[in-house]
């Protein structure tokens, strides 16, 4: 890895991990929330219905990274059904890492399922690793699994705002890190919940038929553009794979460096022989066509 600027000069995932300091910009109301996603030059999220073909192990590798970082990792139930979640920390050096760290050796889950459809046989409920939230607007009964599994319900659909309050509020979660799939990270963005994006851009093309990245969410790009709303903070990249982190200024937030506001962009390129995927901390979408805003399911 190469980072171009603002200080060019070789780098590493673990070292731009090594500095990536978050709880210290939580608010009171609710956790500092991060995303992370990968989509194709023509903005789709999966390529045959997942998304892991589309990044590369350089992406793979920041994601990992990112969930030895936070309190809690959210997901969709599209996410967790196409994916089939095991323990989001599964090494045993890792975890010992996030304790040292002063954070528990599992983050939390999160799983956002509006009717509660959930694949109770995926390995996250069955290997019986950390602990499992879900918020859902359904009530049906969750079946007993090999996890510690929380249902917390809400009227109509799930309101991501009163989650996220729940979460700091209640337990105490600083930091949370959000997978996807698409729409959460579309709804997330749109309600003015999401404080950085990493964001891999593959150098690959999808089909037409599938899901742009944010069909729910017309104002995304607006919000996203909107000019004082978002400052550079560090970013680091891996074989042609630029990563820049915006981070959203929130009254009151505390840790954006004076070098975060004074830099447009911190881009760092990698010199892989990866067919060119570009990964952005910090990417502004495309508007999708308009929509009225789907259920997470």
């Amino acid at each position: 890895m190469r980072r171009l600027l603002p200080d060019p000069g070789p780098t590493s995932v673990d070292e731009q991990l090594d500095g990536l300091e978050l709880a210290s910009r939580a608010n009171g109301d609710r956790p500092y929330v991060i995303t992370n996603f990968a989509i194709t030059l023509d903005g789709r999220a999966t390529i045959q219905g997942r998304s892991g073909a589309i990044g590369s192990d350089t992406d793979t590798q920041m994601l990992v990274g990112l969930r030895t970082k936070v309190d809690a990792v959210m997901i969709g139930a599209g996410t967790l059904r196409a994916e089939r979640y095991g323990r989001v920390v599964p090494d045993p050096d890792q975890r010992a890492k996030r304790e040292r760290d002063g954070l528990s050796p599992d983050p939390l889950a999160v799983v956002v399922s509006g009717r509660l459809d959930i694949p109770w046989d995926a390995s996250l409920f069955t290997e019986g690793g950390g602990e499992v939230l879900i918020f859902t607007a359904s009530a049906t009964e969750a079946p007993k699994t090999g996890a510690l599994v929380t249902v917390i319900r809400h009227e109509g659909h799930v309101q991501l705002a009163a989650a996220l309050n729940h979460l700091r509020a209640e337990l105490g979660v600083r930091t949370l890190l959000c997978e996807g799939g698409p729409i959460l990270h579309a709804q997330l963005i749109e309600a003015g919940l999401v404080d950085e994006l990493f964001v891999t851009h593959a150098p690959k093309l999808a089909a037409a038929t599938v899901p742009a990245w944010s069909p729910a969410c017309r104002s995304s790009s607006a919000r996203l553009r909107s000019p004082g709303s978002w400052s550079t903070g560090a970013s680091s990249s891996a074989a042609t794979e630029p990563f820049a982190r915006p981070i959203r200024r929130r009254a009151g937030a505390a840790g954006v460096s004076s070098e975060a506001r004074r830099c447009p962009a911190r881009l760092l390129l990698s010199s892989a022989r990866r067919c060119g995927a570009t990964t952005a901390r910090g990417y502004t979408p495309r508007p999708g066509p308009p929509s009225d805003a789907p259920t997470l399911g």
